[in-house]
């Protein structure tokens, strides 16, 4: 099976995580591809296929050399986010792209503009897997899996490539910060491994933010509003006067690089009760503390206004910034670079604005550093993945692993 072939199927899995669930994987749907793909991977003849009880899926391609070589691993995961449906996707291959706007949905007048999107520009004369605008299109990371197992083919076909054990692992959970949580890093058994699972070509990352989760539920109090003078309190303005008191300019849409932020991604309520659910994210430890810190001084202050009980926060960190990790074992970014120029692609040394699941692994002992895989404009509808970024980053990790065998 091809590349894109292998893509197009796996899109076709509906594989949305769910926070709320409390099981692992959060839906079946993830389970139903990971069983798909082991059966591919014990078509393909490789050995110690293994699939746990929580969906997480490992598999080997034995050493042909009889060196001694580092075990290299490479990760994706078969989640696509909350954000947007994922269910019933209708891909369609935008042929020799054009440079103009791309029209994914005209009875709904759904339109990627290069005005919006103007990296788009960049892939002038490439084939373009777009969506239909009613759903997310999944490269997010299911590009990364037929990455990975195309790549692992290809080195199959090759013997003259030689290499040591090469290791793969496809993991449920990573949009809703899980999906390293239940990783068997001890039985991955390797020295360091990749996460295909960046956006343009070139991207390597071994920085991410700092990351946490706030859950504010106001309780209010309500009265009749004909004589509620002195008596309500509506948990949906005291809810808006925390959000009020939080730095207007501090949000995603206002901040780059290595500026942090809050984030608002859900709000529900009535004058009874209302919650609202933050993330928080920041390049520097410092700086990451201090945010928490200034939900915990807001949170004290609505209570000491509207009383004891008001506000109940709930506050858990999901990730840290994987650089204090990866920093003494730099060679594995070494290695990334090079594999990356001998493909033919400009190595892009930039701090992810997220987290991947190599964060967390890489503080379970396992360095792990993030390489593009090629989609643009994830968790949405104008989500799309040029396919040379795809074949580009299949190159990439079959370099890897030659390079590892040579060092």
């Amino acid at each position: 099976m091809k590349l894109v072939d292998r893509f197009l199927k796996y899109v076709s899995f509906e594989t949305t995580s769910d926070e709320e669930s409390g099981v692992t994987p959060s839906t079946p749907g993830q389970m139903t591809l990971a069983k798909y793909l082991k059966e591919e991977l014990e078509s393909l003849g490789l050995q110690e296929v293994f699939l746990d009880d929580n969906g997480y899926l490992y598999a080997t391609l034995p050493a042909n050399t009889d060196k001694q070589v580092p075990v290299v691993g490479f990760i994706a995961h078969m989640d696509t986010a909350p954000d947007m449906s994922g269910k019933d996707v209708k891909p369609r291959i935008v042929k020799n792209y054009d440079g103009t706007d791309i029209v994914l949905n005209e009875a709904a007048h759904i339109i990627m503009t290069t005005a919006q999107f103007p990296e788009l520009k960049s892939h002038v004369g490439e084939d373009i897997i777009v969506t239909d605008g009613n759903t997310l299109l999944g490269a997010d990371d299911k590009a990364g899996i037929a990455e990975i197992i195309s790549g692992v083919e290809y080195l199959m076909q090759h013997p003259e490539i030689k290499h040591g054990k090469v290791r793969i692992a496809f993991n449920p959970d990573e949009e809703i910060g899980l999906g390293a949580h239940k990783f068997d890093v001890e039985r991955f058994g390797c020295d360091f491994a990749y996460t295909f699972d960046g956006g343009e070509v070139g991207e390597l990352e071994f920085e991410n933010f700092n990351a946490a989760a706030a859950k504010l539920t106001f309780t209010g109090r309500n009265v009749h509003p004909g004589t509620a003078k002195n008596k309500m309190i509506n948990s949906i303005r005291v809810a808006n006067h925390f959000m009020s008191m939080l730095p207007s300019h501090e949000t995603p849409e206002h901040t780059e690089g290595y500026e942090g932020f809050y984030h608002v991604v859900g709000i529900s309520g009535s004058v009874e009760k209302t919650v609202v659910n933050y993330i928080i994210r920041d390049h520097s430890h410092d700086r990451f503390e201090s945010r928490k810190r200034e939900f915990q001084h807001l949170t004290n202050k609505i209570n000491a206004e509207y009383g004891d009980g008001t506000l109940q926060l709930e506050l858990r960190d999901q990730y840290y910034n994987m650089r204090e990790k990866i920093e003494p074992v730099m060679y594995v970014i070494d290695i990334a670079k090079e594999a990356m120029l001998a493909a033919g692609v400009e190595p892009v040394v930039k701090a992810i604005r997220g987290g991947t699941d190599g964060a967390q692994l890489s503080f379970k002992g396992l360095p792990c550093p993030n390489i593009f895989a090629g989609g643009m404009n994830m968790h949405g509808r104008y989500e799309y993945v040029p396919i040379p970024s795809m074949e580009k980053a299949m190159c990439v990790m079959v370099k890897i692993v030659e390079l590892t065998a040579n060092r």
